[in-house]
């Protein structure tokens, strides 16, 4: 079984007949109820899928995450900051969506908190954290629907992003699956 994670309902559509988690917004929620739901049953894979945004943006694009960067810690000492994305699962993904970009993700509690990382999301470091925690592979794929610095709501393209995951969710679920099959 593949576990399909995201913040929000609306950004579970197109998983249909999956296994879905809505792991509410922020780091702390996400890391709780992705903790809770794999203390209950271990997929064998986690896809951690939403909208994000990018430091440079001009229209919807999809990112899958080489690693989660959590960017509202600075010391290594006392957390890890960064967790890798399961290889295999990137491949699937790549697969599945090929012009999509592969690089680091940031997740930050506060918009425009990730300076470390091009592209900026809420939940992706504490999804990931979770699944390596409980020893299960996990990816990030997101679909970037805004720049991060916009001040203007309206010029943010959710509505157009969240569609185009939906669309891709599928095929995205069905590479993630063959790759742990």
């Amino acid at each position: 079984m593949i576990l399909v994670v995201a913040a929000t309902t609306e950004e579970l559509l197109g998983a249909d007949g999956a296994a879905t988690l809505v792991c509410g917004v922020g780091p702390v929620e996400a890391a709780a109820r992705t903790a809770a739901a794999l203390a209950v049953e271990l997929p064998d894979a986690v896809l951690h899928v939403g909208i994000a945004g990018g430091r440079s943006f001009e229209q919807p694009l999809f990112v899958v995450g080489s690693e989660a960067v959590y960017c509202d810690a600075d010391d290594p000492r006392w957390i890890e900051l960064r967790v890798p994305a399961d290889a295999g699962l990137v491949d699937a993904a790549r697969r599945a969506l090929p012009e999509a970009r592969v690089e680091p993700i940031g997740t930050s509690a506060r918009v425009g908190g990730s300076t470390a990382c091009e592209v900026e999301a809420m939940e992706g470091y504490a999804v990931l954290r979770a699944a390596a925690l409980a020893g299960v592979p996990a990816v990030e794929v997101r679909v970037l629907s805004n720049a991060v610095g916009e001040p203007d709501r309206a010029k943010w393209r959710f509505d157009e992003a969240k569609e185009l995951l939906a669309a891709s969710l599928p095929a995205l679920i069905a590479e993630v699956n063959r790759a742990h099959a």
